[in-house]
């Protein structure tokens, strides 16, 4: 399976994208000094925002640290990750939820250095319930124990209570907004429901902000800014 340019971090490391992600990173890495971030889940507000790219790139900036990284694909809805490595999909997440897998069966290589991937496997009937589970508890732990920090790619908040259910028992949470799409009342209903849920919500990514350069080609821009500035006026 051929992997997709959606990695910039990796394919075009000079690039103002790649460095932006990892300028991310390190905000993230020292929100707060007296508080380990080992479990980061990341969500957006609504469907097609670039959350998974965002994730991804996020994974390969923080294992090029020399951290040992695992991403999980927590989307059981919309799997994108699976196409963002190039890897199958399935045994994953879902397959080792309800049995049918074991958890080295589905920790997948990404091909590169200092990370793995497990994709969300086949689409289950019930995604909420499968990552309230006593079961999920047990394997966010175990992945602890295996890696020095956890990285969950989870559905859009507004739309499904998946990201809710799973917000309350990580470390951090970082929200994607896409730029000139998502109304700040979205936005803000979005920040209420992690809220809500008791995240921990450590910052925004704005994404798809698309300024010109010098020459008049377009880029992506990613940006990190803190959930204050967010907040309603």
């Amino acid at each position: 399976m051929a992997q997709q340019r959606y990695l910039i971090v990796k394919d075009d490391p000079k690039a103002v994208g790649a460095e932006a992600f990892r300028t991310l990173r390190t905000n993230l890495q020292f929100t707060s000094p007296d508080r380990e971030l080992r479990t980061l889940l990341v969500t957006s507000a609504g469907p097609d925002e670039g959350k998974s790219t965002v994730v991804a790139n996020l994974a390969v900036a923080w294992a090029q640290t020399g951290q040992r990284v695992i991403l999980v694909g927590c989307d059981l809805r919309k799997p994108v990750l699976h196409r963002i490595f190039g890897i199958p999909n399935a045994p994953g997440l879902t397959s080792l939820l309800t049995g049918q897998a074991e958890l080295d069966s589905v920790i997948l290589d990404s091909g590169i250095e200092n990370l793995e991937v497990i994709p969300s496997g086949p689409i289950p009937p019930n995604p909420a319930e499968l990552l309230q589970s006593k079961v999920m508890t047990e394997i966010i732990e175990l992945l602890k124990e295996r890696s020095d920090i956890v990285i969950f790619d989870a559905p859009p908040i507004v739309a499904v209570t998946d990201a809710a259910v799973l917000a309350s028992q990580m470390d951090g949470t970082l929200l994607v907004i896409s730029a000139h799409s998502v109304p700040r009342d979205m936005a803000l209903h979005a920040k209420a429901l992690l809220e809500q849920a008791n995240a921990r919500l450590l910052g925004v990514v704005l994404n798809r902000v698309r300024p010109q350069d010098q020459r008049g080609y377009e880029y992506y821009y990613y940006y990190y800014h803190t959930d204050e500035e967010l907040a309603d006026d």
